[in-house]
């Protein structure tokens, strides 16, 4: 049965809350992984950019001493090269956390504040207007 307009909009509001938890709680996720798998890149890329005399030319003393302008731009285009590939790697880590985690399943549907009831899975399980599956999948 459908809900009152007052009780329909408050639980709009929880459901709403908890699905932009579970989105941030994903950014979070995805920014940290991202940011491990990709440090490599990151450091290579900043080393070959404030050595190279064209760019920001640091007095740094390895700058003088170690890395000239070739070596300086080889080190950015090794850093933009295995950019790639480590994405692909910091992309498939997340998917196969966020996967085991179950992360995606967490976003309630909004007809949960729009109607009373529903059929539930068991304990502790979201209820579904679907029905109940025991294999569920975040993507179709």
């Amino acid at each position: 049965e459908p809900r009152s307009p007052w009780c329909c909009l408050a639980w709009t509001l929880l459901i709403g809350t908890m699905n932009s938890l579970v989105f941030l709680l994903n950014l979070l996720l995805m920014f940290v992984i991202f940011t491990i798998v990709l440090l490599p890149t990151i450091v290579v890329v900043y080393f070959g950019f404030q050595c190279h005399s064209q760019v920001l030319h640091s007095s740094a003393r390895y700058c003088k001493s170690i890395l000239d302008d070739n070596s300086s731009s080889a080190l950015i285009i090794l850093g933009f090269v295995i950019m790639s590939p480590l994405l692909v790697v910091a992309m498939a880590i997340y998917c196969s956390l966020a996967r085991r985690l179950r992360l995606l399943v967490c976003f309630q549907p909004y007809s949960l504040a729009v109607y009373k009831g529903g059929r539930c899975c068991g304990e502790g399980a979201p209820c579904w207007p679907r029905g109940c599956n025991t294999q569920l999948k975040a993507w179709v």
